[in-house]
């Protein structure tokens, strides 16, 4: 199974961070075979002096979707990340990692919610997400993340008058 990441990280030496969750990705959920370049963004849902950077990464699994979900977790943990967002509290924090897809499966539990249900709305995912998958179609929404950073695209313009 092929899974698709999004990390950030605002906090400390947030290139490295990066770098560290990948290969940690690599070992312990499986080869990663693709990695976008880093975007630097401004926080999104939370206010913050700090700015982000942003990656998105695609690698191959015999892990299950919920056991992928526990790996990253626990990578997290083992970063620092002190607890994740509730509620759509969001904070600093030194590393994310936010599962984007999974193949093509749809999974709505209480734990784990696949396709990312905030994907399309953010371009700190979507940018690099069209760096390594372009033509990756959301099973849910049926447009390609090309077609999806597109839509974001024009939405996020202010209109002229």
């Amino acid at each position: 199974m092929r899974v698709f990441f999004s990390l950030g990280s605002n906090l400390g030496e947030k290139k490295a961070l990066l770098d560290e969750a990948v290969s940690s990705i690599n070992r312990k959920v499986g080869k990663v075979i693709s990695r976008s370049s880093f975007y630097e963004t401004e926080p999104w849902g939370f206010q913050s002096e700090h700015s982000f950077y942003n990656i998105c990464c695609c690698c191959e699994t015999t892990l299950s979707p919920l056991e992928v979900l526990t790996v990253t977790q626990g990578i997290e943990k083992e970063m620092g990340r002190k607890k994740k967002s509730v509620h759509k509290h969001y904070q600093d924090r030194c590393i994310d990692i936010d599962l984007l897809f999974c193949d093509d499966a749809v999974i709505d539990t209480e734990r784990l919610t696949i396709p990312h249900p905030l994907l399309q709305k953010r371009l700190f995912v979507l940018e690099p997400l069209n760096e390594i998958a372009p033509t990756m179609e959301h099973p849910v929404l049926h447009q390609t993340v090309q077609e999806l950073l597109a839509a974001l695209r024009q939405s996020s313009k202010p209109n002229k008058e």
